[in-house]
């Protein structure tokens, strides 16, 4: 699982939405290979219904994205040796639409037949004596990469189907931003209309927090073990999520290998941006888009932020200014969502 260095921060502006006190539920847990965090707020809140509610969603989730769970949907599609359409659920269908959207927008940066790379480049369980793979392990790894020529999705029929055997997909760049959307829903169902659903840094939020105002929220300096802000922002009504490489990589022979692999050449990004912040409509998008972008990397992330509207925040190692110091530029749409000079 990628790590993504969003935080969310309190917020002590005043002001109220509502005719008496309102309620606020607090709710957190173990979710995806992470943690999540969730906060309600209401009158009349009945915490045990919506925990068991929240359970429930999560655990239908995990059914059909999880690549943790051999069992999952993902999992068992995966594991399939058949070439023939097989029927997919309804959601794991509007999840692959979004990551064939996201797959062809990137010119196949963003590919959830990643599988074959994660692994040969040890992101997994790697062991630092392990070899950096060879030019021909990586091509051949390759052949088992590419959503757009490896699987076809019919989703008017509700079925997907492979064109290699052993193709497999690994859904861990959007599956959890889908969980936090599913949330979401979950408690607006409950009639909730102010809300924030955090899962492992990426989130959505709606209306405002129990001060009346917009939720405040901090994407995190790109420092391992140091949780301080960057920027902090206030959002509402959108799905915000980052990516980053700075807490997952490795170095062999003195040079550093990132986790995010760029899926056209198969081998780990090289450029200098490190961390990566979407804001979108929903939590979905804004994951695949954060980890597409990280891919990507400043200067092609950005042209396409601008193309396609898209609100996008780059941070960037500055190598002349020493090992802390970062440049951080912001597309057009980011800069429109949250007025940033």
């Amino acid at each position: 699982m990628r790590l993504v260095p969003v935080l969310a921060f309190a917020t002590l502006l005043s002001g109220c939405l509502f005719d008496k006190e309102p309620e606020v539920v607090r709710l957190s847990g173990e979710t995806m290979g992470t943690t999540f965090n969730i906060t309600a707020i209401g009158e009349d809140l009945d915490e045990n219904a919506l925990a068991a509610a929240i359970e429930e969603t999560l655990a239908q989730v995990n059914a059909k994205m999880s690549n943790w769970d051999p069992n999952s949907e993902v999992s068992t599609f995966s594991a399939a040796t058949s070439t023939d359409p097989m029927p997919v659920s309804a959601e794991f269908a509007l999840v692959m639409a979004a990551a064939n959207d996201v797959h062809e927008k990137t010119g196949g940066t963003f590919d959830v037949t990643l599988g074959p790379l994660i692994e040969l480049w040890g992101f997994g369980p790697r062991k630092p004596e392990d070899p950096v793979p060879s030019d021909v392990e990586v091509l051949e790894a390759l052949n088992g990469v590419g959503q757009s020529r490896l699987l076809t999705l019919d989703a008017e029929a509700g079925t997907l189907a492979k064109s290699q055997p052993n193709v497999g997909i690994n859904l861990s760049a959007i599956a959890k931003g889908y969980g936090i959307d599913a949330v979401a829903e979950t408690l607006h169902d409950a009639g909730i209309e102010n809300y924030l659903v955090e899962i492992g840094g990426d989130l959505v939020t709606k209306g405002q927090n129990d001060k009346g105002e917009d939720w405040r929220i901090g994407i995190e300096k790109p420092q391992a073990g140091a949780q301080t802000p960057q920027l902090i922002v206030s959002v509402s009504d959108l799905g915000m999520a980052s990516s980053g490489d700075y807490k997952n990589f490795f170095e062999h022979d003195g040079v550093r290998y990132s986790h995010i692999i760029d899926p056209t050449t198969g081998r780990p990004i090289t450029h200098r941006t490190t961390s990566v912040t979407v804001l979108a409509e929903n939590a979905m998008m804004a994951d695949a888009w954060a980890t597409a972008m990280l891919a990507l990397g400043q200067e092609k992330g950005l042209d396409l932020a601008e193309e396609y509207k898209l609100a996008v925040y780059f941070i960037s190692r500055d190598v002349t200014g020493g090992e802390e110091a970062y440049i951080t530029v912001h597309s057009t749409a980011f800069k429109d969502a949250l007025g940033t000079n």
